[in-house]
């Protein structure tokens, strides 16, 4: 009896060890997916930063971008309310006026399509020439469109 007894706990005793192996065989595996996990995860968060830090320099583009465009725009208003301003006066015929000196109308039409010409070029993306950049007088700017054509103008108001 004192065999039997001892060969029952020979056997509990290999069964724990043997199970204490397998659990601890278990935990390793468990701990080599956790280690694979976390790795995945850093690298998940680590794209995401980077994702965040490209969104914000978009954004500062598009914000630098439609300051840009807000200052042409405003910069265009001011053109057409000088243009309209020039031509909306109560006392002007044109029609007469070209009548009575036709040459000085064609001159003055034949100058301004030239200069609204120029604007187009401009604004379809034309280099500025030497004398456009060098404009600060009145007399030296393209009136169709000077803050376009001559970037170095300031009227006085």
């Amino acid at each position: 009896m004192f065999g039997q007894i001892r060969l029952i706990f020979t056997i509990i005793i290999m069964l724990g060890i043997s199970g204490a192996g397998i659990y601890v065989m278990k935990l390793r595996a468990d701990n080599a997916t956790l280690k694979a996990n976390q790795m995945k995860l850093e690298q998940a968060v680590t794209s995401q930063q980077q994702l965040l830090e490209q969104q914000k320099k978009d954004f500062q583009a598009i914000m630098k971008a439609n300051t840009e465009l807000n200052a042409l725009i405003n910069n265009l208003k001011k053109d057409i309310d000088d243009l309209d301003k020039r031509f909306n006066k109560n006392d002007r015929d044109i029609g007469k006026i070209a009548i009575e000196k036709p040459k000085v109308i064609e001159r003055i039409v034949n100058k301004g399509t030239e200069a609204a010409a120029r604007c187009i070029e401009l604004a379809s993306g034309a280099p500025h020439t030497e004398a456009e950049l060098k404009a600060t007088k009145k007399s030296e700017i393209n009136r169709e469109c000077p803050s376009i054509a001559n970037p170095n103008y300031v009227p006085y108001e």
